[in-house]
């Protein structure tokens, strides 16, 4: 099994305190990292030391070492549309927690998701995407969020859909790797989901990190 207790890495709990103040000083525009230029130094292969894996959506909205506040070696992220989980994103974040020693893994969505949107219309109309590779995305949303669709109000459902992919892209990396399940059942791993709120610059963590 591998073991993730390297001395210099925070706890999940004091990662995800780094990623709120970082996120308080991109709101307040106190931003340390941006515009920041290239240094030799950043580049080393010993600098890239990310304290916390990321999993958000590919939308240009969102870039996530900007709106934490982090800078160079400190985020391991991976982006897709829909902040789905297929087999390469697991493979990613296995890779950054078994070579780095990451502990805390976050799940972000992010309000008004194109590929959330795409999908609750695809269930909405029994019209599926224009390609059947645009199709592989939202068929893996929409088991998750088909039945808010079904029963819910028309205003609400676009965020609790948001939210409910969030949850199910969470639990699939607890549950879809042996690596990342045993991790988190020993506390040296936690996977947390969070919500990027567009009109606020706010990211919501759903839950705080168990692992001590």
């Amino acid at each position: 099994m591998t073991t993730i207790n390297p001395p210099e890495m925070p706890t999940p709990q004091q990662s995800q305190t780094l990623l709120v103040e970082g996120n308080q000083r991109f709101r307040e525009g106190k931003s340390t990292w941006v515009g920041k230029a290239w240094n030799r130094t950043d580049m080393s292969p010993t600098n890239q030391k990310p304290f916390a894996v990321v999993l958000g959506c590919s939308d240009s909205r969102t870039p996530v070492e900007i709106l934490f506040d982090q800078g160079f070696g400190d985020l391991f992220v991976v982006r897709i549309a829909g902040n789905v989980v297929a087999p390469s994103v697991i493979g990613s974040v296995e890779f950054a927690v078994s070579k780095f020693g990451s502990r805390l893994v976050v799940v972000m969505g992010h309000t008004q998701c194109g590929a959330v949107s795409a999908t609750i219309e695809a269930i909405e109309t029994g019209a599926g995407p224009g390609s059947k590779n645009l199709q592989s995305i939202t068929d893996r949303i929409a088991p998750h969020i088909e039945e808010l669709v079904r029963n819910g109000q028309p205003g609400k459902i676009w965020r609790s859909g948001v939210r409910a992919n969030v949850r199910a892209s969470a639990d699939h990396l607890r549950h879809g790797s042996v690596m990342l399940e045993k991790l988190v059942e020993s506390g040296q791993v936690a996977i947390v989901g969070a919500e990027y709120e567009l009109e606020t610059g706010i990211v919501h963590f759903f839950e705080n990190p168990q692992g001590a």
